[in-house]
């Protein structure tokens, strides 16, 4: 069609000199064009589903690029994430992660749910987690589903925290009773020194993205790719 209307565009007396053979090259052209989109290889999409530390995090970037050099393919990373929102929240964003249509989804729910101000219970907490994954496995039966723990809290917005540690737990299990994958990301935060630890993470909640990139990024590639990608 493109050609043809570029053929109709040539002024009728032009034709016979050269209209044809430009004619001729853009069909080549085309089909070149398509040849290469035939042959270049579907992305890997990725759904990251969480708080603030998904919405601002900025490891995502890293994500890709590593994961891409990995496994020599694209790889595209979304995600669906709101600060200061909790796993009720996250409860009525399953259409959005669903319409992505992920290979993968990475889910971190656990934070804000811990805060003492949000009021929601550990089982409650638990609870919603189950029916987040049941959901998503359900209507993304294909999809690998990958639940995280990220970084350590410290300061104020570790003191609003005091049993964080249980939600994490909680949600773990969860994804391991449905035998569904767990990434924890706070022994690698860990081996920093305290020192480092509070510079990468000022606010004693969100790290800084540079940062956050170096730590988070290569575990999920070992994750993600296995022994698909060397060292």
């Amino acid at each position: 069609m493109i050609c043809l209307q570029f053929w109709r565009a040539v002024p009728t007396e032009r034709r016979p000199a050269h209209g044809l053979v430009l004619f001729l090259v853009c069909l080549v052209m085309l089909s070149a064009v398509r040849n290469g989109y035939a042959d270049s290889p579907l992305p890997l999409k990725i759904v990251a589903f969480g708080t603030s530390l998904t919405a601002r995090g900025g490891w995502q970037p890293a994500l890709e690029t590593e994961l891409a050099a990995c496994l020599q393919k694209p790889v595209k990373v979304e995600s669906v994430a709101k600060s200061g929102e909790t796993s009720l929240w996250a409860l009525n964003q399953i259409d959005r992660v669903v319409a992505e249509q992920p290979d993968i989804i990475l889910i971190e729910l656990y934070a804000n749910d811990a805060t003492l101000h949000r009021f929601v219970s550990l089982a409650q907490s638990r609870k919603n987690i189950g029916d987040i994954l049941d959901q998503l496995h359900q209507r993304l039966p294909q999809a690998r589903i990958i639940v995280m723990a990220m970084n350590p809290f410290s300061g104020l917005r570790g003191l609003i925290r005091p049993f964080v540690d249980s939600y994490v737990s909680a949600h773990q299990a969860e994804a391991q009773k449905r035998g569904l994958e767990f990434v924890d990301h706070r022994p690698n935060w860990e081996r920093l020194t305290p020192d480092d630890l509070a510079t990468a993470i000022p606010d004693g909640v969100h790290p800084l993205p540079d940062i956050a990139s170096k730590i988070i990024a290569p575990e999920l590639v070992k994750r993600i790719a296995g022994n698909n990608c060397g060292e």
